[in-house]
């Protein structure tokens, strides 16, 4: 008798990039046979919208989020509040982002970055989504511009991604945030981001795969995609001590608490 795997959500993908070209009924079909029934594809720069939006509007269970991803600022006009609110009447676009910091690789356009970032929060309060936080050697900045967004208006948020310190991570937390274990929870090498992630609640983890990269072992070093967030989600169960079913049903409850109008729109199918 075949075992049905629990469900699970891929909180974070990129189903519109070339990795995926002409394969990407193939990818969807395997991710929903390896119990992934819903997805998030990411649009990080405004040209990608139509695509991002039609691949949604195509297949069941992937939704999309929309922002201008900080590493693209430099490249891209501004996008503005209205123009985030305006996306955000579609049915399946669910959350505001991936926005943030990246001071690893794009430093120098670090002002507008940040001036993105505030851009970014308006917007998520404004509509009541999700913003979505990629951050990456800009913990205290981070840390800084979501502290202010809250203390101006609140906002619910994902730290996408997560693999800053522990010190983001409480912060984070103490916002009542949530915090998305990537495949890099599963490297070997990963065992101080594990620590980090045991000791959050529960009930504040989501599980991604910020697909076609950071495969999870044994697929590390080839494209990612959605179906593999099993691999990591097998690595968080055993972090919490829970069999995979158990620690799938909680992040699936998480998802659906954070991304409410994916919720929603489950419930109206």
């Amino acid at each position: 008798m075949m075992t049905v795997p629990p469900e699970l959500v891929d909180s974070h993908c990129h189903l519109d990039f070339p990795d995926f070209d002409g394969e990407l009924q193939a990818v969807i079909t395997r991710a929903r046979a390896a119990g992934v029934r819903r997805m998030v594809t990411i649009c990080t720069r405004p040209a990608n919208l139509p695509r991002v939006r039609a691949i949604a509007e195509t297949h069941d269970g992937v939704f999309f989020a929309y922002g201008l991803h900080p590493m693209s600022v430099a490249e891209e006009p501004p996008i503005s509040v209205a123009d985030l609110v305006a996306v955000a009447r579609h049915p399946k676009m669910v959350g505001i982002g991936e926005t943030g910091l990246d001071y690893h690789y794009t430093a120098d356009s670090a002002g507008a970055q940040q001036a993105g970032l505030r851009v970014h929060i308006e917007a998520a309060q404004e509509t009541g989504l999700p913003l979505i936080i990629h951050a990456r050697a800009a913990d205290e900045d981070i840390e800084r511009l979501l502290a202010e967004g809250m203390a101006r208006a609140p906002y619910t948020c994902v730290m996408h991604c997560f693999s800053s310190g522990a010190r983001l991570a409480e912060a984070a937390l103490e916002m009542g945030f949530y915090l998305s274990m990537s495949g890099i929870a599963a490297f070997p090498k990963s065992q101080e981001l594990r620590d980090i992630f045991a000791r959050a609640p529960l009930d504040r983890i989501l599980v991604e795969t910020d697909s076609p990269y950071l495969a999870p072992p044994p697929h590390r070093g080839r494209r990612n995609e959605p179906a593999y967030t099993a691999f990591t989600a097998k690595a968080g169960a055993a972090l919490y001590g829970l069999s995979e079913a158990d620690f799938a049903a909680a992040t699936t409850a998480n998802f659906d608490r954070l991304f409410t109008k994916a919720a929603a729109h489950r419930k109206a199918a």
